[in-house]
């Protein structure tokens, strides 16, 4: 059986069993069942209970052992000492457990209760999940253990480490526009760890990029041949934690990780062609951006800036130099095509582009569509990075120009045979009125492919992870 046919259940359960959901107070259990009703889950739900007859609604059951049929997934929010007996008790009925409870080896004194619980695991014949983690995120099982989440479902793959964080990923990300094909918190991994996960999500056609937040891993020779296997068709994006002196400290006390060295991880990077992000926000950019774009057969090392504001544009310039990118001033026909448009006083061509809103008024604000034709058709461009003012733009009430500018970015790009990139940044002063608009520009964008940044030093490292994609494959 492959890895797919062997995992598909823990994504697409068509039964849930949850242990540890209470009678008369609101308990995590509880709370899950409530969040895959809300959720639209369609399965067999079953409340486990030794005393109850009912568990919000549904038929109780004693024991893992007296449900009738298989159990796909059993959500386990136990105490951690009773964690073991509760998987002995669904011994051949259980496919996956996952074990919310703490107090494992990320204590210390609950290495051995760790050790035990995984072997009581393999004597059942469950696939462990965590302990010590929160669940799992699948819209298209609609399956999750947060609420407020989308069941839009979409492309991006996460394995996490850590829960809390995994909340975070789902729902930070979602407002950028992610869309998941699914997300799984591992929390210790003690048993089933990143490396099969990825496996899984190399093999799911429903997957086209994949995250991966790690505190540390057992599994470091597997992941490597992994990575640099052929099975890695697809770009993977890696938030380390625990690279630091510190942050290994935390991590120890949060899932009892021995997180490796910056240098081991760094190599790992370069070696497979993984981009290594520090922080969550580019973490989520990064994969915001695989969802959007497709990496070009070259790698992209030349961009153009476009947009309203001559210190951004400079400032944007720096921000591109830095993550590895020209920005070289045109020459030829495209220089003669720009110039040709005559646009006003105050406009400049010569890469950075920077338009006046005033300016951009010209044709009912469609003079951007001619802008970004010109730099396509003049092949001098591998990225195309369009920044606007939203402030600025916003006080020209009359015309779309926003709107405009999107349209035109998608109408070129669809015609466009070079592959260029197109990336937007959307410069907000913060007011609401400014983020009302921004949200829905965004929504707008991103469901056409077109990726969405707040700042340029954001768009200039998520594009810069994509040219290290596109490099090591040229390789």
């Amino acid at each position: 059986m492959s890895v797919l046919e062997q995992i598909k259940p823990l994504f697409q359960p068509a039964s849930i069993a949850v242990v540890g959901a209470s009678a008369s107070v609101m308990s995590g259990g509880n709370r899950f069942i409530h969040h895959l009703k809300k959720y639209g889950y369609l399965g067999r739900i079953l409340p486990i209970h030794p005393k109850a007859s009912e568990i919000e609604g549904l038929p109780a059951y004693r024991s893992l052992v007296d449900v009738p049929g298989q159990v796909d997934y059993a959500y386990v929010a136990v105490a951690a000492r009773n964690a073991p007996e509760v998987l002995r008790s669904g011994r051949g009925k259980v496919l996956f457990a996952q074990v919310m409870s703490s107090g494992f080896s990320e204590t210390g004194e609950g290495a051995e209760l760790e050790v035990e619980l995984v072997s009581a695991a393999r004597e059942a014949g469950t696939r462990l999940i965590g302990p010590n983690c929160l669940g799992v995120y699948s819209p298209a099982g609609r399956v999750t253990f947060t609420d407020k989440t989308t069941p839009e479902a979409g492309p991006v793959g996460v394995i996490c480490q850590s829960g809390g964080l995994g909340i975070d990923i789902i729902r930070r990300g979602q407002s950028k526009g992610l869309r998941f094909s699914g997300l799984v918190t591992i929390g210790n991994a003690a048993d089933l760890g990143a490396a099969e996960l990825l496996e899984y999500f190399f093999e799911d056609n429903n997957t086209e990029v994949i995250g991966l937040y790690l505190e540390s891993t057992r599994e470091g020779r597997q992941l490597f041949n992994l990575l640099r296997s052929t099975k890695a068709r697809k770009p993977v994006v890696l938030l380390k934690g625990g690279q630091t002196m510190q942050g290994q400290r935390a991590a120890a006390s949060h899932t009892g990780a021995l997180a490796g060295t910056e240098r081991s991880w760094a190599s790992l990077s370069r070696q497979t062609g993984t981009p290594m992000v520090e922080t969550l926000e580019e973490f989520l950019d990064t994969l915001l951006t695989f969802q959007c774009l497709t990496p070009r057969m070259n790698p992209s090392t030349r961009a153009v800036l476009f947009g309203n504001g001559g210190g951004t544009s400079v400032l944007g310039a720096d921000a591109l130099s830095r993550a590895g990118f020209v920005v070289p001033a045109f020459r030829g026909s495209t220089l003669a095509t720009l110039e040709g448009l005559k646009m006003p006083a105050g406009s400049s061509v010569a890469n950075p582009i920077d338009v006046p809103a005033g300016a951009l008024q010209q044709d009912e604000g469609r003079i951007a569509e001619k802008i970004i034709q010109a730099v396509a058709a003049g092949g001098e461009a591998d990225v195309l990075v369009i920044h606007v003012n939203m402030t600025v733009i916003m006080s020209f009430r009359h015309v779309d120009m926003l709107g405009n500018i999107i349209r035109a970015a998608l109408k070129v790009r669809e015609g466009n045979q070079s592959g260029m990139h197109i990336a937007l940044v959307l410069r907000s002063d913060g007011e609401p009125e400014t983020e009302d608009l921004k949200r829905e520009y965004r929504r707008t964008a991103v469901k056409s492919g077109v990726a969405v940044f707040d700042e340029l030093s954001q768009a200039a490292k998520a594009l810069s992870c994509m040219r290290l994609v596109e490099a090591h494959r040229c390789r």
